[in-house]
């Protein structure tokens, strides 16, 4: 399983996408995550061949590309995201990168069953878009507590109703974007992870989460990987077992930006996942 970064978790010093790749490579990780519009800058910069050519130097590959689409608001919102979605995937597509990922938040202001409604036929208009171009949607059901009643109405927040949702979403190419920090706060187990077919997995990422109860963890609480208490060994372990070969993203979002220099949160994260490699039995 090929080792990620996001910008989550290295503050600002991470720079550009240019940047943000060397030091990935640096640090022993092979894939980063970004936006469609930083690997249209890449291009324009580069050109075509020139930024296929950075991500070979570096052995780096674009894990995924999160969604642009504003699908949560308003339908003028959606459509006039539309055409940058396109430009996003043309680009994502060019580089090799197969996944592009929105987090689906637990609780909503809206009226529930409209929002779904409203939310599964914009979600498929963006997989069908996404499909055109190779590349698969993730959904990433969000986890903590405290989100499921900042908004008025209870929303999706689980592995089994995201299943449904993905089901009546009706695409092939729609899957999971597999959260180690959702998967614990919803006290998933093991067996629901072997439970999964490796096809209805896109994308994922790592966290840790502190030695609190469950239901008072943060959002914005999460530790590196291996600082924690959760069973990122046993979730690693069963993501090999049901023979996940992709992207582990590390995705550390905290309530301030982290003020040590990049460098020494680079080696953090590196650490972090060789620790819980090594104890899932992968190599470090």
């Amino acid at each position: 399983m090929i080792k990620g970064l996001t910008r989550a978790g290295l503050g600002a010093g991470a720079g550009d996408l240019e940047s943000l790749i060397r030091l990935a490579s640096e640090y022993g990780f092979a894939a980063v995550d970004t936006s469609g519009e930083e690997l249209e800058t890449l291009i324009a910069a580069r050109g075509l061949s020139g930024a296929q050519a950075l991500l070979k130097e570096y052995g780096v590959q674009i894990g995924s590309i999160g969604l642009s689409v504003e699908w949560r608001t308003t339908e003028e919102a959606f459509r006039s995201g539309l055409t940058r979605l396109t430009r996003d995937a043309e680009a994502a597509a060019a580089l090799g990168c197969k996944a592009c990922c929105t987090y689906v938040l637990p609780s909503t202001d809206h009226n529930a069953a409209h929002f779904m409604a409203l939310a599964t036929r914009r979600l498929r208009t963006c997989a069908q878009v996404l499909g055109a171009y190779g590349i698969s949607l993730g959904l990433e059901f969000v986890g903590p507590h405290h989100l499921r009643t900042r908004w008025n109405n209870p929303f999706v927040w689980d592995l089994p109703s995201t299943l449904d949702w993905i089901e009546t979403i009706n695409e092939k190419n729609v899957g999971l974007l597999f959260d180690a920090y959702h998967w614990y706060t919803n006290e998933h187990s093991i067996d629901d992870i072997l439970n999964l077919k490796v096809e209805q997995i896109v994308h994922v990422h790592i966290n840790d989460a502190p030695a609190v109860p469950v239901s008072e963890v943060l959002d914005n609480g999460r530790l590196y990987p291996g600082e924690g208490v959760i069973d990122l060994a046993g979730f690693l372990r069963a993501l090999k077992q049901i023979g996940y070969t992709g992207v582990i993203s590390q995705e550390i979002l905290t309530a301030q930006p982290p003020a040590d220099p990049v460098e020494t949160l680079l080696q953090r994260s590196r650490d972090g996942f060789a620790k819980v490699y090594q104890a899932a039995g992968l190599e470090a």
